[in-house]
């Protein structure tokens, strides 16, 4: 499929079955809060941040996932390759490093990708050293089974969170490497607005690693915390779920979800809302 025109607009969900809770969506739970936030709702995968594991420790993290049952779709997130030293940047390949050792124990699909900003204006030189960066990681993430997936960021992010700021630029630098060990997160969020995405999104087939759903509500309320709840916004969700799922990806389904007001909200009404959401809309 090179396009939306001709795609066939799959039919609701009718289970929880591919839904993930990203916990970027549930902010203020623990890693324990957020498993049995999932165990309550039904909801069969999680996907865990870093900081959340190491507030427990990757043993604990390990244990309480695997004693819940839940699979985890993700972890996020590794990247932030560019730096204004030789020093630096190294620094920054031996902490992603340590990021495939949490997702390798995890047993994830993917180690979420979020590049980096560039240090000193050159955004060329920055995109060099995010894809130099990448290739160093290579051996050790194929070493460990672990896969990594590039996700380009809306531009507004691209001073101070990724020079990758389409899913294009991130099919060319995927393309680069083994399609075994990197591939592409295709997060809706960042790449709805592209007049070019189902045809990027077509020639991710056999690349794509994760697919993660909120949406862009009017007006934006924060250019960080300012996505909203599944459904209350403009992104065609589900078109673009069919143009995933045309291209064979058929793995877990993220919400991952930053707006404070859901943050300071009850966690298993969220979830319940999010639940009912992605029914409907997804």
């Amino acid at each position: 499929m090179s396009g939306k025109q001709g795609a066939i607009v799959p039919q609701p969900f009718t289970d929880l079955a591919r839904l993930s809770l990203n916990q970027a969506t549930t902010q203020r739970w623990s890693l324990r809060e957020a498993v049995d936030g999932c165990v309550r709702a039904g909801i069969p995968s999680i996907s865990l941040w870093r900081d959340k594991i190491a507030d427990v420790g990757l043993a604990a993290a390990v244990r309480i996932v695997r004693d819940a049952g839940l699979h985890v779709s993700s972890v996020c997130r590794g990247g932030m390759f560019p730096a204004a030293t030789a020093a630096e940047r190294q620094a920054r390949i031996e902490d992603n490093q340590r990021a495939i050792d949490q997702a390798a124990a995890l047993e994830a699909d993917a180690l979420v990708l979020v590049c980096g900003a560039a240090p000193d204006r050159d955004i060329a030189a920055a995109r060099a050293m995010v894809a130099d960066g990448i290739a160093q990681l290579i051996p050790y993430a194929a070493e460990h089974g672990v896969r990594l997936g590039i996700e380009p960021l809306h531009p507004m992010f691209a001073g101070d969170r990724s020079v990758i700021t389409t899913l294009g630029e991130a099919n060319v630098l995927a393309e680069r490497f083994d399609s075994s060990v990197v591939g592409v997160i295709i997060d809706a969020y960042h790449i709805w607005w592209d007049p070019d995405v189902y045809t990027q999104i077509a020639r991710a087939r056999g690349r794509t690693l994760g697919f993660h759903v909120s949406d862009w509500i009017m007006p934006l309320p924060d250019m960080l915390r300012g996505r909203g709840m599944i459904g209350d916004g403009v992104i065609e969700l589900r078109a673009i779920r069919s143009a995933v799922d045309a291209i064979g990806y058929n793995g877990p389904i993220e919400v991952e979800i930053f707006n404070q007001a859901i943050w300071d909200s009850p966690g298993d009404e969220v979830l319940a809302l999010m639940c009912a959401r992605y029914l409907e809309c997804v």
